[in-house]
């Protein structure tokens, strides 16, 4: 069962530690630019039914729907090379009546260096495979795990990377 306190405070930003294996790599002991991906959604997928306590198994039985992607944008800043450390973080960013924007990045595991940003623009379809609207107690989970201040009409994706950076920067300093 889903649940959701709405009295609770959320984590906004998951962050999870991994290692960039062997298999996982390109000729050049680079990270291949596809497994990105299995790396963001591994690292969300263990972290969300951790800090939030939903699991899109139980979103699908309850409500019949589940998010599917229909958008990436994806830059490649620097690569993140085989046996590193890395951090990887993901957070919502925007949301609205059927639409939810993950935004995921990778730094070095000092968190000084951004490797790769990514946004996910994600539909809640329903099992028919139509859009349909996230219900009531969808939209309160979202509203309580999304970060504030974004504004998706000022803020393209050049510009965000720009601002994640600004974030590093004033962490390390």
């Amino acid at each position: 069962m889903f649940e959701f306190d709405p009295n609770k405070k959320y984590q906004k930003t998951t962050k999870t530690s991994s290692l960039i294996r062997f298999q996982d790599c390109d000729p050049l002991r680079h990270l291949n630019n596809a497994k990105y991906f299995d790396y963001y959604f591994n690292a969300r997928e263990d972290q969300v039914p951790k800090l939030y306590g939903i699991k899109q198994s139980v979103i699908f039985s309850e409500y019949n729907a589940v998010w599917v992607v229909y958008n990436h944008q994806i830059a490649y800043l620097r690569p993140a090379g085989m046996g590193e450390w890395v951090k990887i973080f993901s957070r919502i960013i925007w949301h609205n009546h059927n639409t939810v924007l993950i935004e995921y990045f990778m730094t070095d595991d000092e968190e000084t260096q951004l490797k790769n940003v990514l946004w996910s623009t994600l539909r809640y379809v329903s099992n028919t495979g139509n859009s349909t609207e996230h219900p009531e107690k969808i939209t309160q989970y979202l509203d309580a795990v999304c970060i504030r201040d974004f504004d998706i009409e000022a803020t393209d994706f050049q510009e965000r990377i720009r601002q994640i950076k600004l974030e590093i920067v004033s962490k390390v300093k």
